[in-house]
């Protein structure tokens, strides 16, 4: 049997599932994500960037959403060519194409010389990175000094009812629903495990201090279920 490599594996995931991605997004956070992206871009306002980049852009969600604080130019990067066919098209559909441009790249080597971007966001891509560490010190390579850093990311609630009420739902409702959705037995069973993986809190925090990023801090959403990370370079 022929391995492969975790990136390799997520890649050929997204490529399967992208025809529903969007939708199950959406419909298993019960239209939630919106708020969480509009929260992450109202803080992102704050610095008025005008150069950005998505990494792990996906359909473009989140880069489309950043349009609308009207930065000059936003990159969106992402290893999944199936899911950036998606994204330019809802891209183009909105007339932000000489705004908004969309490129297959690898977040562990991202193809821009160093301090290119005033910001930088990810919105639930960073867990899927194979190598955390490299991919982290990519993103703050490419970053201009006094740029911002915002990343979303699932977390692990903590406090009852919450923590035994998300644990049910991710656990057993994410990994049927979205088999039966979206017709891919492992992506949705690979979503929770990714989570509970994922190094989130204050241990995400001390990383990003870790690696020379100033100011780092979190902003937890709903009841601890995703969390804002922001740090400085």
């Amino acid at each position: 049997m022929i391995e492969v490599s975790k990136k390799e594996a997520v890649r050929v995931m997204f490529d399967d599932i992208s025809p529903k991605y969007d939708f199950l997004n959406h419909f298993l956070s019960f239209g939630i994500d919106y708020r969480w992206r509009k929260t992450l871009v109202g803080i992102l306002k704050t610095y008025k960037p005008n150069s950005v980049l998505d990494v792990a852009t996906g359909t473009g969600d989140l880069a489309i959403a950043i349009e609308h604080i009207k930065p000059q130019k936003i990159v969106g990067i992402d290893i999944s060519e199936k899911m950036l066919e998606i994204g330019r098209q809802k891209i183009n559909e909105k007339g932000l194409d000489q705004v908004i441009a969309l490129r297959r790249a690898d977040a562990e080597k991202i193809p821009f010389s160093d301090n290119t971007f005033e910001a930088i966001t990810v919105a639930f891509g960073v867990r899927n990175f194979e190598n955390l560490e490299l991919g982290l010190k990519e993103m703050i390579r490419v970053l201009r000094p006094g740029g911002v850093m915002l990343i979303l990311e699932f977390s692990h609630p903590s406090s009852f009812p919450m923590k035994q009420l998300y644990r049910i739902y991710s656990r057993f409702v994410i990994p049927v629903m979205g088999r039966l959705i979206s017709g891919n037995r492992k992506a949705y069973t690979y979503l929770p495990e990714s989570v509970a993986a994922f190094p989130s809190g204050q241990k995400f925090v001390d990383i990003l201090s870790g690696l020379g990023l100033t100011n780092a801090r979190k902003r937890s959403l709903s009841s601890g279920i995703a969390s804002i990370y922001l740090a400085e370079k």
